[in-house]
């Protein structure tokens, strides 16, 4: 990956994103895909290879705005262990003055100590790994914390001082009524946080929850049931104070949206360290080996743990921000998607659109194509326009 590589970049003007993959569990969730390892033993050894990684990107980008330390569980490491990662950042690649630095979560590692510790490092947004309010669901998707630890480690994180929390959540889990999972949302919306990010369960063949799908030992949401699930949530968490912002994100305003998601829904740059992390950059998309060990080798070797890349045509790139811009309640710019890919959406697609916009998908309005609720819940197909 080299300047010769590039062609008129896209997304040179924004100020890139930085997640960094931790890629260590106690145990693992089992409908969760994220690759992961138990082999908490290695964190020094990842350590050590993730600050070579900084070095090697050290010069690509100008600096960042965001960073996202996700998983795996990030909340394994010690307090002491993410302050020498946040220093490195600083060190190595630079962050703006008023980033906003996240840090994925489970429930069960949550203590005063901790949460207070983070936060006096700069880390300045927690996601919690709620999932449910309920324990049989709990106990179905193979979670490690029960609720009593769930509701703890909200109020904590409170106490803590944080004052940008989002709490995970699943739906559309086999035997879990509307409900049910209404019941979930209350008690969520009960500790106000800034966000909410209501997921539906997708079963990758791969997990353990997906063999047992394909064995037969369950059946999951029809089309009907999971767009009901969608439209509840949506109205609920609306009728609370909650901006519906992207397909699954709800936002208690759009200062507390989440600045490092958005990077991916607006085409920005990324940068992604640590086993499977992905990057994006002008029109190149690359990610890293999803090893640990093939990533340490890499590293050791002296060798970015570069997998595979992607150069990017311009109809990829369109398709991409088309389907990306799409997923968000905000949608897109007509005008600056025609500056950007040369692609004019309402002379091309004009009869399409008035259809969609008839049907009640998407609205045209102060010169952006933007999906309704209804189109939210349909973001998936909206895009192949």
């Amino acid at each position: 990956m080299n300047s010769k590589d590039s062609i008129n970049p896209t997304n040179s003007k924004k100020t890139p994103g930085l997640y960094i993959h931790i890629p260590f569990c106690l145990r693992k969730c089992t409908y969760c895909d994220f690759y992961s390892t138990t082999a908490i033993s290695a964190i020094p050894d990842f350590l050590d290879a993730l600050f070579k990684e900084m070095g090697m990107y050290s010069h690509r980008f100008v600096s960042f705005d965001t960073v996202y330390i996700g998983g795996g569980t990030p909340s394994l490491l010690t307090p002491e262990q993410l302050e020498k990662i946040l220093v490195r950042v600083r060190n190595n690649l630079n962050l703006t003055v008023t980033p906003e630095i996240t840090i994925e979560t489970n429930p069960a590692d949550l203590n005063p100590y901790f949460l207070e510790s983070i936060l006096k490092i700069g880390i300045n947004r927690i996601n919690i790994g709620i999932q449910s309010f309920d324990e049989k669901v709990l106990d179905f998707l193979g979670r490690r914390h029960s609720v009593k630890e769930a509701i703890s480690a909200v109020e904590a994180s409170r106490k803590a001082g944080f004052k940008n929390i989002g709490l995970d959540l699943i739906y559309g889990i086999p035997g879990q009524g509307i409900g049910v999972w209404l019941n979930t949302l209350k008690q969520g919306v009960a500790f106000s946080p800034e966000h909410l990010s209501c997921y539906q369960l997708t079963l990758e063949g791969k997990t353990p929850l997906g063999r047992r799908y394909q064995a037969g030992e369950f059946s999951i949401p029809g089309d009907e049931l999971q767009y009901e699930f969608f439209m509840k949530t949506s109205g609920f968490l609306e009728n609370a104070g909650y901006i519906h912002y992207e397909v699954s994100n709800f936002a208690r305003g759009n200062e507390h949206t989440s600045r490092h998601n958005q990077k991916y829904w607006n085409h920005s740059p990324y940068l992604g360290l640590g086993p499977s992390a992905h990057s994006f950059q002008s029109n190149q998309r690359w990610w890293n080996h999803r090893s640990l060990e093939q990533y340490l080798t890499a590293i050791t070797g002296g060798n970015l743990p570069v997998e595979e890349k992607e150069i990017l045509t311009m109809e990829q790139l369109q398709l991409e921000a088309l389907f990306l811009g799409l997923r968000t309640s905000k949608g897109v710019c007509i005008q600056g998607f025609k500056n950007q890919y040369h692609y004019d959406l309402l002379t091309e697609k004009k009869e399409l659109l008035i259809k969609l916009v008839e049907e009640g998908f998407i609205s045209i309005q102060k010169g952006f194509l933007s999906p309704t609720q209804a189109g939210l819940a349909l973001a998936d197909s909206l895009p192949l326009i």
